[in-house]
């Protein structure tokens, strides 16, 4: 703890469940009494206020950002300096860690950023644990124009045939894609999957070996999911990890503001830009 805001509530968790003195307390968190004492001449907690800890305290991985955004769209005036102010001193500031990690696809058509609804799509693998040290291997799909997520499939171990189920039922969905973004992983270069997607007439496109930032969206979104997600919850069993990886995703693409959009979560934005161009949408494939 490095705060004031954490310290001094950490003095009054020692003063209250452990009946010591102030003093005692202040000295055991190494901290002066008139700083634990001090209240700011605009000490105003207001409603607007208490909504920025409520929303920060259920969002903890969200930064003032996203907290603003969304106390917009519920109608409340608040400044975003004041958002992020307000976490500061209540020290709610999201400390992110980053960790790197690190074949060959035939791509057939080059494209750097997706133009429409189910022009580009992109996929990709993440892993985690359950509680019983078992693997979890995580299939994301995601929309570059949208940034919807349309599926997460959690399994043990998902191959080349898993992903070719999983893609045709997203195509039998939403439509297929014009083209389909992902690495240089066994299961995405894999043949049966290549053919598999030239007889859906899907383009497809593999970036450079260790060059994660050419598929940036979807690097994007797995950074999200595992900091807001699979970092913050121990499961018991896969079928668990299942039902909260879907409240999860449920979240993301019907609640969560996202930057890129203008604030808007992924279903506003796509209902938005349907509305817009109803008339100059592209004819949509059907799978």
């Amino acid at each position: 703890m490095v705060s004031l805001p954490e310290r001094r509530r950490c003095v009054t968790y020692l003063t209250t469940q452990y009946a010591i003195s102030e003093r005692r307390a202040c000295q055991a968190m190494q901290m002066n009494r008139s700083s634990y004492r001090y209240v700011g001449a605009q000490d105003l907690k207001d409603d607007a206020y208490q909504r920025v800890v409520s929303l920060s305290d259920q969002y903890r991985y969200w930064g003032y950002r996203k907290i603003f955004d969304l106390m917009k769209g519920e109608g409340m005036s608040i400044s975003r300096e004041r958002v992020r102010l307000i976490r500061r001193r209540e020290g709610l500031q999201v400390v992110r860690k980053r960790r790197k990690r690190k074949l060959l696809g035939m791509t057939t058509q080059w494209v750097n950023q997706a133009h429409y609804p189910n022009h580009v799509w992109s996929y990709d693998f993440v892993f985690d644990r359950t509680e019983d040290a078992r693997q979890l291997k995580c299939m994301t799909v995601v929309d570059e124009f949208t940034r919807q997520g349309f599926e997460i499939t959690v399994g043990r171990s998902l191959t080349a045939s898993d992903v070719i189920r999983i893609l045709d039922k997203l195509f039998a969905e939403h439509g297929r894609p014009v083209c389909i973004r992902s690495d240089n992983g066994p299961e995405m270069v894999s043949k049966a999957v290549q053919e598999w997607l030239k007889k859906k007439h899907v383009d497809t496109h593999y970036i450079d070996p260790g060059s994660p930032w050419q598929n940036g969206y979807c690097e994007s979104f797995n950074s999200i999911f595992r900091t807001t997600c699979l970092d913050r919850w121990l499961f018991e069993s896969m079928t668990e990890a299942r039902v909260v990886i879907n409240q999860w995703l449920e979240e993301y693409n019907t609640i969560r503001p996202h930057g890129s959009l203008g604030g808007m979560n992924p279903e506003q934005f796509l209902q938005r830009w349907t509305e817009g161009n109803i008339n100059q949408q592209p004819k949509t494939l059907t799978a």
